[in-house]
C-alpha cells in the first residue's frame, strides 16, 4: 500500500475503530451489570414502543422488600444473589410478552402486552433464595398500572400509578408476603 492511500484509509480506521467503540458503551450502558436487565434508558426507548403498539399494555414497578435488611445481616454477596435471581425470575415470568428492567438498587420495572397473572407473579418472585447454603426470604412489592385505566396512555403517568400502587402494597399488609396491588 502506497503512503497516499494509508494517509488517506487512516482517518477511516480511526473513525471506524471509534464508531465501533461508542456503539459497545452505549450497548453497556442500556444494559445493567449484575442482572443483564435493561437500565432505566434501555427498558424505557423499548416500553414506549409497548405502549404505541399495544393498548392493553400493563406497567409494573417492583421493589425487594427488606433490602437493606438482607444486605446487612447475609453480606452485599447475598443481595447481589437475591437481585440476580429476582432479574431471572422477573425476565422468565415476562417471556416473550413482557420486557423486565432494572431501574436501580432493588427496584424493577416491566411491560407486558396483555393483562398479566400478577398473583403468578407474586407466587414466583417469593420464593426463597439459595445464596451460600442459606435459604433467604426474599419479598417482593409489586405495583401495576394497565394503561386502558388511564386518561392518556404515557410511560410516565403509567409509572407514576404503578409507584403508587407499589407503596399501597407495602403500606397494606407490611414488608413480608405482599400481595400485588393494581391501578
Amino acid at each position: 500500500m502506497d503512503t497516499q492511500a494509508l494517509a488517506l484509509a487512516l482517518p477511516l480506521i480511526g473513525w471506524a475503530s471509534h464508531t465501533a467503540l461508542l456503539t459497545h458503551r452505549l450497548a453497556t450502558a442500556r444494559r445493567d451489570p449484575l442482572t443483564g436487565l435493561r437500565t432505566r434508558a434501555g427498558w424505557t426507548v423499548l416500553a414506549e414502543r409497548v405502549i404505541r403498539r399495544h393498548r392493553d399494555a400493563v406497567v409494573l414497578l417492583l421493589d425487594l422488600d427488606d433490602f437493606k435488611n438482607l444486605n446487612d445481616t447475609h453480606g452485599h454477596a447475598a443481595g447481589d444473589v437475591a437481585l440476580a435471581v429476582t432479574a431471572d425470575r422477573l425476565t422468565a415470568w415476562c417471556g416473550r410478552h413482557g420486557i423486565a428492567g432494572r431501574l436501580g438498587g432493588d427496584e424493577f420495572v416491566a411491560i407486558t402486552r396483555q393483562a398479566p397473572d400478577l398473583d403468578s407473579l407474586h407466587h414466583v418472585l417469593r420464593q426463597p433464595v439459595t445464596h451460600a447454603g442459606y435459604r433467604l426470604p426474599v419479598s417482593v412489592s409489586v405495583g401495576s398500572c394497565r394503561l386502558t385505566d388511564l386518561p392518556v396512555r404515557s410511560l410516565s403517568d403509567a409509572l407514576a400509578a404503578a409507584d403508587s400502587a407499589m407503596y399501597a402494597a407495602k403500606g397494606s399488609t407490611g414488608r413480608r408476603g405482599n400481595r400485588p396491588l393494581s391501578h
